[in-house]
């Protein structure tokens, strides 16, 4: 009985065989077709052209000169990045020590908003990541810290000079002759310390999301010996401020690096990190669909401006506040620049782990990775206020099929993914604050309280 199966089993055998071997060698021939395609895009060098590097790797992550990073800055930072002891000029004194800069950017959300408009101040509760943060019943919505289009990730900032959609924070690159926007009394002005955009940012933000830092809050919440360590060089009469706070917050948030991605690991020479599928749109990506004209380089992004006829935050069926039609923050570019040809152009964005947080856009308009390639394959603008003669000359049909669409998003879907952005999180505060927010709600939610 034994033999009479024995030729079944052999060929059943030889037929897995066969098929591994089918599989393995159109894996192969991928690999082939994706290194050519990158090749072609940036020559001998894509590797490096387009891999992210260890977050511990200080000297590799790019750095603003004015602020040299250290493991030091980077340690302080990430705790005072989810520190809700900060929010101590609340518009509200309920709203007291509730709120932090993770609040918009957290680690379960892809360091976005997991909702389709970030709210620190005036929140209450975050859910499971991020989409059960409300409005507080106590506050009025003319109270509530928000903003009037869709917060950007804080991932693979590091490949940005300039920041923000409309790219205001930032003294150097191509903010360069834009002083005389840089507005007195704004946080623009900041602009004038010469720093590049995160560091900009990160001092601006704490007077915008009303936080204090100085001396007595550094003491009190535990924070003088990280600051004594992160600034050793710094006059003790300014090390504990706005300042240093933000350069420790920049050097924290240069260190997000969606590195532990299947492209990334393909790029380290892991051939099964990426499956066909992603491997197939990742080679569209970079050839056929003319995805990396714009996003390109480690981020896959870049900094320029492109106006795509995406629609704006308040054309959300969800609850979103203040903002409207009139915001300038809705013109782009050119809400900062004052210049008409900048009218509804926004900046490039980077594209890892964009499935955290599905609500994509400027706007917050799409509902999933696959909505967005569908949208640029049609070429047919969505927001009838931006006139034709914005758009750019990219945004055209790409003749793309459905297989094809699907492709493209399941290489951004997961294959650049990194499924373990925790990391980057700390496990608690000096302070024993529940971050990143400390509401009542969402110390319950968060299972703190």
């Amino acid at each position: 009985m034994r033999r009479r199966h024995l030729p079944v089993i052999v060929v059943l055998i030889a037929l897995v065989i066969q098929s591994c071997q089918k599989d393995q060698t159109l894996s192969t021939q991928l690999d082939i077709q994706l290194e050519n395609a990158l090749e072609q895009l940036s020559g001998s060098d894509y590797l490096s052209d387009f891999r992210l590097p260890e977050a511990t790797d200080i000297n590799e992550i790019p750095a603003d000169p004015l602020n040299r990073i250290t493991h030091e800055k980077i340690a302080l930072g990430k705790m005072l990045y989810h520190e809700p002891g900060l929010g101590l000029s609340p518009n509200n004194s309920i709203g007291e020590g509730t709120y932090s800069c993770a609040s918009c950017h957290f680690a379960s959300a892809g360091f976005q908003a997991g909702r389709v408009q970030g709210i620190g101040e005036g929140g209450i509760g975050i859910g499971a990541k991020g989409e059960g943060r409300v409005k507080s019943p106590d506050y009025d919505e003319i109270d509530m810290d928000v903003q009037p289009i869709r917060s950007p990730a804080a991932l693979n900032v590091a490949y940005q000079r300039i920041m923000l959609w409309n790219g205001q924070f930032g003294a150097t690159g191509m903010n360069a002759g834009t002083e005389s926007q840089w507005t007195p009394g704004t946080p623009k002005e900041v602009n004038n310390l010469g720093y590049e955009g995160i560091e900009t940012q990160a001092i601006a933000a704490q007077d915008v999301h009303n936080l204090v830092v100085d001396e007595d809050v550094v003491t009190t919440l535990g924070y003088k010996e990280l600051f004594d360590e992160a600034f050793p060089d710094w006059d003790a009469a300014n090390r504990y401020s706005a300042e240093t706070a933000g350069l420790a917050i920049a050097a924290y948030e240069r260190s997000l690096l969606a590195n532990e991605a299947p492209f990334q690991l393909w790029l380290r020479g892991n051939a099964t990190a990426m499956s066909d599928l992603e491997k197939e749109g990742a080679i569209l990506f970079f050839g056929k669909a003319k995805c990396a004209s714009c996003h390109t380089g480690p981020a896959l992004n870049s900094e320029a401006f492109y106006a795509l006829g995406m629609r704006d935050l308040d054309h959300n069926s969800e609850e979103v506040f203040k903002t409207d039609h009139t915001n300038p923050e809705h013109l782009g570019r050119g809400g900062f620049t004052g210049r008409t040809r900048d009218n509804y152009k926004f900046k490039v964005p980077q594209l890892y782990n964009l499935k955290d947080s599905p609500f994509l856009g400027h706007g917050g308009t799409f509902r999933s990775v696959r909505d967005v390639v569908a949208y640029k394959n049609e070429g047919v603008k969505e927001n009838p206020r931006v006139p034709d003669v914005q758009l750019a000359p990219q945004f055209e049909p790409l003749g793309l099929s459905d297989d094809e669409v699907d492709a493209i998003a399941a290489f951004l879907e997961t294959g650049l993914y990194d499924p373990n952005l925790a990391r980057y999180e700390p496990s608690s505060l000096p302070s024993g604050n529940c971050f990143p927010n400390n509401d009542s709600q969402s110390r319950v939610d968060l299972g703190c309280n």
